[in-house]
């Protein structure tokens, strides 16, 4: 027999009541935290037409290289108005005479200089906070030394979110494409961490944001008093400042082609891992709901895989447990690739199934080793 009666309730009826609980818990998560995202429609979004100085800032630490390939891009913005700020944070290399010949070039190049101090050791956020004192104008635009934009339009794309009272701009961070099994794991972890966050602010209740490309007002930054809840913390001048500062009437989100920034992905895995750990650091600083939120959408993920795990080891279940998984496939082929339409990672959706379960594997790794993991510095 290969379905259950249900006559006499045993492991497998009961395993299978869990499966089916947890099957519809990944279904209204993909709806929720997914879905939004790839239903979207461009002309629904809050766009100002006045174009408003911006100030861009940057934080580099030994970053002459990067800074000589990708802050041309940046510099030549299609913009009516605004300043590059690059904070050279004690750099050892060659980062401020890269600064100081663009500089040359360009006269709304402004550099900021952090000397090393023996007392006083910093981390992003004291970089973060030179920059922001230095910015001329209230609208901030945030990446980083190795990041570059998807063409001359991001400026413009970015900084017309800022409508009405809209304060914050979450934009998508994105990985460049290359070759590579690793590679497109970390494009999917951060497409995936990117849906979740752009769908929430689109439905209004808006959790973190990626300092790859995030814009935010500088009075909002002073009302509130920055980064001082969590300095003592080395990682979140992105994603804790916007998890303080965020709610629905303030924030707003730029999702075109034109709003993507592009950084390169870490070429080994133990690279990747230690860059996982020190975002990792910053999520259980989040507010109570944040964390809630995400901690129910890992938990339906892992109740359906392990369930069904146990599920194939009953012959009165393996074919309802082998039709829950395909129903999960397809489901989750038709809403990724809608959302991975809308921020042009078209490549990944096929594998979407696999991609996921891997990274419920390696995050309870990730998770773990963070505990051993002492960051003595930033990277950008």
């Amino acid at each position: 027999m290969y379905f259950p009666d249900f006559i006499d309730i045993g492991a497998d009826e009961f395993l299978l009541v869990a499966f089916f609980m947890s099957f519809i818990g990944i279904c209204f998560y993909y709806i929720k935290n997914v879905l939004p995202l790839g239903n979207l429609k461009p002309n629904l979004l809050e766009q100002s037409s006045i174009q408003e100085p911006v100030s861009v800032i940057i934080c580099a630490r030994n970053e002459d290289d990067n800074l000589t390939e990708f802050l041309p891009k940046i510099l030549t913005q299609n913009y009516p108005e605004f300043e590059v700020v690059v904070v050279d944070d004690c750099s050892y290399d060659s980062t401020e005479s890269v600064i100081d010949e663009f500089a040359n070039i360009f006269p709304n190049l402004k550099k900021a200089i952090i000397k090393e101090d023996d007392y006083y050791k910093h981390g992003k956020k004291y970089a973060m906070l030179i920059g922001i004192k230095a910015a001329k104008y209230n609208n901030l635009l945030l990446t980083d030394a190795d990041c570059f934009p998807a063409n001359d339009n991001w400026i413009e794309s970015m900084s017309a979110g800022f409508v009405n009272k809209k304060e914050i701009v979450l934009g998508y961070g994105a990985y460049k494409k290359e070759d590579g099994f690793l590679n497109k794991l970390i494009r999917f972890d951060t497409f995936l961490i990117a849906t979740n966050y752009l769908s929430a602010a689109i439905k209004g209740k808006p959790y973190m944001g990626v300092g790859r490309n995030l814009a935010y007002k500088k009075d909002l930054f002073y009302k509130e008093k920055g980064f001082a809840k969590h300095y003592h913390i080395a990682s979140g001048d992105d994603d804790l400042f916007v998890n303080q500062a965020c709610n629905e009437e303030n924030t707003n989100i730029s999702v075109s082609n034109n709003a993507i920034t592009y950084s390169l992905a870490k070429k080994t895995f133990s690279d990747w891992k230690r860059q996982k750990q020190r975002h990792l650091t910053t999520a259980p600083h989040y507010h109570s709901a944040s964390k809630a939120k995400i901690m129910l959408g890992y938990s339906f993920q892992y109740a359906f895989h392990l369930l069904l795990i146990a599920l194939l080891f009953f012959k009165t279940t393996l074919i309802v447990a082998t039709v829950g998984l395909i129903f999960k496939i397809c489901l989750q082929f038709v809403i990724f690739n809608k959302a991975a339409k809308k921020l042009n990672e078209v490549d990944l959706w096929k594998l979407a199934f696999l991609f996921e379960f891997i990274l419920l594997i390696l995050y309870p790794i990730f998770h773990i080793s963070k505990m051993f993991h002492k960051p003595n510095k930033w990277k950008s």
